[in-house]
């Protein structure tokens, strides 16, 4: 969530950077500085009568030794009514701050500066484009079919066993998928990523603290018994490997990579555009996340833009580079690129990485902290990405790499797949 004292130092900012996302918010914010004012009123209220209550029990003291008992008694009755006035400030206050949390938890972070107004995926801007984009002959098939036809994936027997979203990968599809994991953990850790294995289920707190929750709950599979979720990303678990830490500066930036199953119902997903690999309910995902400086948080943003973008000129993807506009920004981003391939079978761009810049936005909710050389201690930046995405980057290597012979895999993937052709 946005730090409150940044709203109130400069709330008509906050408001004008949200409109950014196409919706005022600015009745939110001033409900929120309302709240806020009869929160601290109330404290101060509270603090005096606290003065007050102490005083009066320095008073009883001196009364017991020195006056009457009628007096004594006196100045236990006021001591009571003061504690009893307290009491009902505190209830007060906690209600103010519920209040407060529940609506902090409801407004979208800020934009940054640099992020485009617009509504929807349209008004995203095109900031990179690889040079070629590829066309096939005639006889190109679509990876659903590439899929079937050499024994790669079997949709209809992941139907059998659970439901639609959920493919049994065979054979050389299993192969080259556990290829492009280990593949992309290896060029993480060549980038100084050190390698997380995180649980794949994680409870509520760590669901808010990254702003999942309570904003995408309809979208997560829930284990109600226990109150958990399976995670819709690796981000869930590896940035709430640092909640509630303070860490010294000299330990940033902190840069951890993680393979994981990844779950998302992806309710109210239907039509041509959700065929094949192109959007599942379980998928595999190796995930950057860094907690970093805020004097320096965009330069590492740009860092993890490069690597996305390097594994993909590795495997000779045709891809390109979208800047968010305010529309389609998550709900706890500040910036956000998404890397896209392109479909050559589909004649359609697939989206396979977002890499975000959250600024202070889940370190907050986190209570992630940097302890400066001065001793004092201020919000960490968090940031991620997908490095990648396995569905959409295995439906493109298919059908772009398709030919009579059969299909060609990448120079950079032999090694890790042993064989460098599936036919």
């Amino acid at each position: 969530m946005i730090p409150l004292n940044l709203i109130k130092q400069s709330p008509d900012d906050i408001i004008h950077r949200l409109s950014i996302r196409g919706k005022n918010y600015e009745n939110d914010i001033h409900l929120l500085l309302d709240l806020d004012a009869s929160r601290r009123k109330c404290q101060q209220q509270k603090d005096e009568l606290l003065a007050e209550s102490n005083a009066i029990a320095r008073e009883i003291a001196l009364a017991i030794k020195h006056a009457s008992s009628d007096e004594v008694q006196h100045l236990k009755v006021k001591s009571s009514s003061l504690k009893s006035q307290i009491k009902e400030l505190e209830t007060q206050s906690k209600d103010w701050i519920s209040q407060i949390e529940t609506l902090m938890l409801s407004i979208p972070n800020a934009p940054h500066a640099s992020v485009p107004s617009g509504s929807h995926e349209d008004h995203n801007i095109e900031v990179f484009r690889t040079s070629l984009i590829p066309t096939l002959n005639d006889f190109a098939l679509p990876h659903w079919e590439l899929a079937e036809k050499y024994h790669l994936i079997d949709f209809e027997l992941g139907n059998k066993i659970t439901g639609s979203g959920f493919p049994v990968y065979l054979g050389k599809g299993a192969k080259l998928q556990r290829a492009l994991i280990n593949f992309f953990l290896d060029k993480a850790a060549e980038s100084g990523y050190m390698e997380v294995q995180p649980p794949i289920l994680v409870n509520e707190a760590s669901g808010t603290g990254t702003g999942q929750l309570p904003d995408k709950e309809g979208q997560m599979y829930q284990v109600p018994i226990d109150n958990l979720y399976l995670i819709p990303t690796a981000e869930v678990p590896i940035t709430n490997i640092y909640r509630d830490v303070i860490l010294d500066a000299h330990q940033l930036p902190i840069k951890n990579a993680g393979y994981t199953p990844c779950f998302r119902r992806e309710a109210g997903s239907y039509g041509a555009h959700v065929r094949g690999l192109n959007r599942l309910h379980q998928f595999d995902k190796v995930e950057i996340v860094q907690i970093a400086h805020p004097n320096h948080s965009y330069s590492h943003l740009e860092e993890m833009v490069e690597h996305v973008k390097s594994l993909l000129q590795v495997l000779q993807l045709p891809f390109r580079i979208l800047k968010l506009c305010g529309g389609d920004l998550g709900f706890a981003s500040a910036l956000t690129y998404d890397f896209e391939v392109f479909s050559a079978a589909q004649k359609k761009w697939l989206e396979v990485s977002s890499v975000s810049n959250f600024e202070s936005f889940q370190s907050n909710r986190l209570k992630l902290r940097i302890k400066e050389a001065d001793g004092k201690n201020i919000l960490a930046h968090t940031l991620n990405g997908s490095a990648l995405a396995l569905p959409r980057i295995m439906a493109a290597l298919l059908e772009n790499n398709q030919s009579e012979s059969g299909i060609h895999i990448p120079d950079a993937l032999i090694s890790y797949t042993g064989f460098s052709l599936i036919s």
